[in-house]
């Protein structure tokens, strides 16, 4: 009998089949580690991609033992002659170094190959943020919707309300349950990153629409089927993240600004006009959740910059 992803080839000598061991990883990150499903596909299709690379190049299934640091530098070269940008080829390097990294602490691998592996460094590019009139405007007319008493225009404006109000990530919004909402306390309990929790302020503005949701949409939204989601989608299940997408892209598709135009940018812009409004930094760190205090301080970046753009089309001598 054979070990969980061990064949036999040429004389008896046994192999570890490297797409095996990728599966297993993946299993290590949902379960051992508690990462999002979104996140562990990620790292799969990155990995997916590095075996049939090597498949290719050997002409038979890889193995374990394939892995070299060469074979990795000639993957990530493959990627930059095919045009991938920066920060994917960046990302799949990361994959890969703490997939051999893995390989390396169990015993897989003798010594860890990819743990010299090196790719260009991401673009740094800053996120997208709507102004204070910008944002205004958008939950105006989603308001002027919601008084037609649409219950999906009511259960629209709750999202946004609570997406910019509290600084959540799409999947922190749709993962949350009827309990986790206290609109006594003006708080919501969101699951984020690593399966981490935490409890989030919102503003009265978010707390009226999620009561008029509450009261006057979410039992129309809401069948049979329906658990304890607290937004309900168009077929009565759990509000979806690709429909939160649809609403923001659509929202925002017409304003001035560059970047992406989903859900996150109204993350972003929580951040930043918190920022402006002179919070704490380690205050919306612990806000938005972030485990490194590196990755909040963009938005220093994004209000110096407005600052200046301020500045230079207000100031005389600018």
């Amino acid at each position: 009998m054979h070990e969980p992803g061990a064949e036999t080839r040429g004389a008896g000598l046994a192999v570890t089949r490297l797409l095996g061991e990728v599966e297993r990883f993946a299993d290590h990150l949902h379960d051992g580690r508690g990462l999002s499903d979104h996140t562990v596909r990620s790292y799969g299709a990155d990995l997916d991609s590095l075996v049939a690379f090597a498949e290719h190049r050997l002409g038979r299934p890889g193995e374990v033992g394939d892995l070299d640091l060469d074979l990795l530098r000639d993957w990530l070269w493959q990627g930059t002659q095919a045009g991938l940008a920066r920060a994917t080829l960046a990302r799949r390097s990361a994959s890969v170094r703490a997939f051999t990294r893995w390989l390396d602490e169990t015993d897989r691998m003798p010594i860890d190959v990819g743990a010299r592996l090196r790719a260009p460094k991401p673009e740094s590019r800053l996120p997208r943020v709507l102004t204070r009139e910008q944002v205004d405007g958008l939950l105006a007319s989603l308001a002027v919707r919601a008084d037609t008493g649409d219950p999906g225009a009511r259960r629209d404006l709750a999202v946004v309300e609570l997406l910019y109000g509290a600084g959540l990530r799409v999947s922190e919004l749709v993962g949350a349950d009827l309990g986790d909402v206290d609109l006594d306390r003006l708080t919501v309990r969101v699951t984020g990153k690593g399966a981490k929790q935490r409890v989030v302020p919102f503003g009265v503005p978010a707390a009226e629409a999620l009561g008029r949701y509450l009261e006057l949409a979410r039992p129309t939204l809401a069948t049979p089927v329906t658990d304890a989601a607290f937004f309900v989608g168009a077929t009565g299940g759990r509000l979806g993240t690709r429909a939160v997408y649809r609403l923001v892209a659509g929202l925002l598709a017409d304003l001035p600004g560059g970047g992406p135009a989903g859900p996150h940018a109204l993350r972003h812009t929580a951040a930043t006009h918190l920022l402006d409004g002179g919070a704490d930094l380690r205050a919306v760190q612990e806000l938005l959740g972030h485990a490194s205090l590196g990755t909040t301080q963009i938005y220093t970046h994004v209000s110096t910059d407005r600052l200046r753009d301020s500045y230079r089309s207000a100031h005389p001598r600018a």
